[in-house]
């Protein structure tokens, strides 16, 4: 009986550890697609943000040109 138990407890050791291996690679895999969708999403809030600030600056020119044409229809009053 004892010789039996001696196999047995090796292959179920062998088979915990082939389960935790292969647990672990699908957990670092799932990590490394978090990360690389975190620098993506970076890059993308960063060409986001550049453009929103362009778009800020043309705006405030239409802002200051919309300004200029009251000003001056005004003026014709």
């Amino acid at each position: 009986m004892a010789s039996t138990i001696i196999p047995i407890s090796i292959l179920l050791i062998v088979f915990a550890s082939v389960t935790t291996i292969v647990a672990s690679y699908f957990k670092l895999q799932r990590h490394r697609a978090d990360a690389a969708a975190l620098a993506e999403y970076r890059k993308l809030a960063e060409r986001v943000t550049a453009q929103q600030e362009t778009m800020s600056a043309q705006l405030a020119e239409l802002g200051d040109r919309v300004k200029a044409v009251e000003k001056l229809l005004h003026s014709v009053d």
